[in-house]
């Protein structure tokens, strides 16, 4: 006997899991989640077990919430990595671009089309207490190259906190804003060590251009260490005062790992002191410099 003997019962379960997988993705609790869409966290769980028969408006509040795209909720198939970049990319794109996509895609073009970005220097993705921001500038100074931290770039920029951000314009707000301070970053043409948000993976056209532009490095930890180095920064956000914290985040970093496998290089700083978790880190990095000169040449 199948788990689920009927059409039904199978696509809600599914329906479920793209929900819990969505909302995880983005680091949001169930409860910060039922603030946002103004839908109650039981009814919430329920929709994520597959036991809630949701209606397409609640859906789409749901969808609205987690500043993702409703059709990612409730796909055909199980969708490739690239499919939400190729379509974030044709949703802008001008009708001539999108008449030469057709004709790649038909075969009718002879040769690939490919989007010519300059490296910048390297990228550190991973979940918060990760290292980041301390290895990254650790590394930055070894190297000789500035550091940025993306999410002080956004603050700066908008003159809000992140947290005010969110709290105003949401996650797909925060998330546009997060493309715009990327791109300024891009366009000084400078080589830098950058540490993203944790979440930056949550936004397909964003990550991509990350990994396209830089050489990209997943900093990993056990889910404990995490939790550990989070709570001695004082800073427990979207997860405060919630007592399945550390159930959420490793949630979260289920949902998030095989996008952070994505990252050209991982470094796996599980028990190690920060001394040594940054020289592992420039071991990573050495072949790179060494290797291809040219992509650090400047201008």
């Amino acid at each position: 006997m199948t788990e689920h003997p009927d059409p039904e019962s199978g696509f809600l379960a599914y329906l479920g899991q793209r929900v819990r997988t969505m909302r995880a993705l983005r680091g949001m609790s169930r409860k910060v989640l039922a603030k946002v869409s103004g839908i109650s966290e039981r009814y919430i769980a329920q929709l994520e077990s597959g036991k809630g028969n949701v209606s397409i408006v609640l859906l789409r509040r749901v969808s609205n919430a987690m500043g993702a795209h409703l059709e990612d909720l409730i796909p055909a198939a199980e969708p490739s990595p690239d499919w939400p970049v190729i379509r974030d990319l044709l949703r802008k794109a001008t009708p001539s671009q999108v008449a030469r996509a057709k004709d790649i895609l038909a075969g009718q073009s002879g040769g690939a089309a490919l989007r010519q970005t300059s490296f910048a220097g390297i990228a550190l993705i991973g979940l918060r207490g990760a290292g980041k921001s301390t290895l990254g500038k650790m590394l930055a100074k070894q190297i000789g190259w500035s550091f940025v931290e993306l999410n002080k770039e956004i603050e700066t920029q908008n003159g809000l906190s992140v947290a005010e951000i969110i709290a105003l314009y949401g996650q797909e707000g925060f998330r546009r804003m997060e493309q715009a301070a990327l791109g300024q970053l891009l366009a000084r043409k400078e080589l830098m060590v950058l540490a993203t948000g944790g979440g930056i993976v949550s936004e397909p056209l964003t990550f991509d251009l990350i990994l396209s532009s830089f050489y990209t490095i997943w900093l990993k930890a056990e889910p404990e260490e995490h939790m550990a180095r989070v709570r001695s920064q004082g800073d427990l956000r979207p997860m405060a005062d919630d007592r399945s914290a550390m159930s959420e985040l490793r949630t979260i970093l289920l949902s998030r790992e095989p996008l952070y496998a994505r990252a050209s290089a991982v470094v796996d700083t599980a028990g190690l002191s920060v001394d040594a978790a940054a020289a592992r880190l420039i071991d990573a990095v050495a072949p790179v410099l060494e290797s291809e000169p040219r992509m650090f040449a400047r201008g």
